[in-house]
């Protein structure tokens, strides 16, 4: 790992969390050194972050849940995997299109649901499309997880990003999700996950 970074990769994104490099072909997420933390405890949640998000890949991957392959996880604050060419679904979702990928979306979501895992960051920006499938990435906030809370919260941000993101399609594209996933239990759930919200926002 020490030789790949040395090669000085390209970075490709930064957030608050993690900064995602390229380099010869293969991704690598490192996960940024917070200062306002104590040092030991920063450490100790980096290395716990990134091994629970290398754990949940190796996961996926092994069930054939489209996501990129790990080639490398040092334990420490990287990953390396692998790069998948496509589009952010964010880029690429329209009237023409949002039917059909938005129904292959919901049937993703609950397959990964199933699994018990809750991916926590579920926007059209951590979905790709290539190959003619859609991927998931950023796994960083993701968990364990069959409480119904849980998949109706990840369900909620779903929405969210949708209604901010394709405010024009939002309502059409969310509705092939849920025609899919179709889990009374959960869209009852996430009835109460929204009107939280909507009371909230009254305050």
């Amino acid at each position: 790992l020490v030789q790949l970074i040395s090669f000085m990769p390209s970075i490709i994104s930064r957030g608050a969390e993690s900064v995602i490099l390229e380099d010869q072909g293969k991704i690598i997420k490192k996960r940024l050194r917070k200062s306002y933390r104590i040092a030991e405890l920063d450490e100790r949640l980096r290395k716990t972050r990134t091994r629970s998000e290398a754990h949940l890949l190796q996961k996926l991957h092994q069930k054939g849940f489209p996501v990129p392959a790990i080639y490398e996880d040092d334990g420490q604050q990287n990953i390396v995997m692998e790069k998948i060419e496509g589009n952010r679904v964010r880029d690429i979702l329209q009237a023409k299109n949002c039917a059909a990928l938005c129904k292959e979306l919901g049937r993703l979501i609950k397959q990964l649901h199933s699994f018990g895992i809750i991916h926590g960051d579920l926007t059209t920006s951590n979905i790709l499309s290539a190959k003619g499938k859609l991927y998931f990435i950023d796994f960083g906030l993701s968990y364990y997880s069959h409480k119904l809370e849980d998949k109706a919260v990840d369900i909620h941000l779903l929405r969210q990003a949708l209604e901010s993101k394709h405010y024009k399609i939002w309502k059409k594209a969310f509705a092939s999700v849920l025609k899919i996933y179709q889990d009374k239990a959960v869209e009852d759930r996430l009835a109460l996950v929204e009107a939280r919200g909507r009371n909230k926002a009254k305050y």
